[in-house]
């Protein structure tokens, strides 16, 4: 017979929005901070320890970083009682697109988005979650290079 017993303990971290544009994948992705801080508490009452937040615009659904939006989020999530981890991401503000793999420049302009360190963070800072995820480096992905 197996051992179906954990050998070391688990956490279960759960993304509800998914990072990036993911809102025209499926009509299931939570959108306001309503549904997000609700998509987050019903992660967390079925087993999720951890959830990690993006916010997104509510009038079109694409990623945000509006420190009042996490805000939201975090103000309906505590009001609820359900403990969990909050985890946000710091991603945004720190991606730099090339051009095709045979022509890096001009950048592509649609997928960079820069800003400085102090606007990256600002939500981190005012909420002061208790973790947060930043993204730095290189990789490649999906058609072509990419510098987070």
């Amino acid at each position: 017979m197996t051992n179906l017993q954990p050998s070391r303990e688990v956490f279960i971290t759960c993304a509800v929005t998914g990072s990036g544009n993911t809102t025209g994948r499926s009509n299931k992705v939570p959108i306001t901070p309503q549904q997000i801080a609700d998509s987050c508490i019903e992660a967390a009452q079925a087993g999720a320890a951890i959830v990690h937040i993006h916010v997104r615009d509510p009038e079109t659904g694409t990623p945000a970083r509006d420190p009042a939006l996490y805000s939201q989020v975090v103000d309906i999530i505590k009001e609820s009682k359900v403990d969990m981890v909050i985890n946000f991401t710091a991603g945004m503000g720190g991606d730099i697109v090339f051009g095709s793999a045979e022509k890096p420049f001009p950048l592509d302009e649609a997928g960079t988005d820069m800003v400085g360190a102090t606007e990256r963070l600002e939500h981190v800072r005012n909420l002061l979650p208790e973790i947060c995820t930043i993204d730095c480096g290189t990789m490649n992905f999906g058609h072509g290079d990419y510098v987070m």
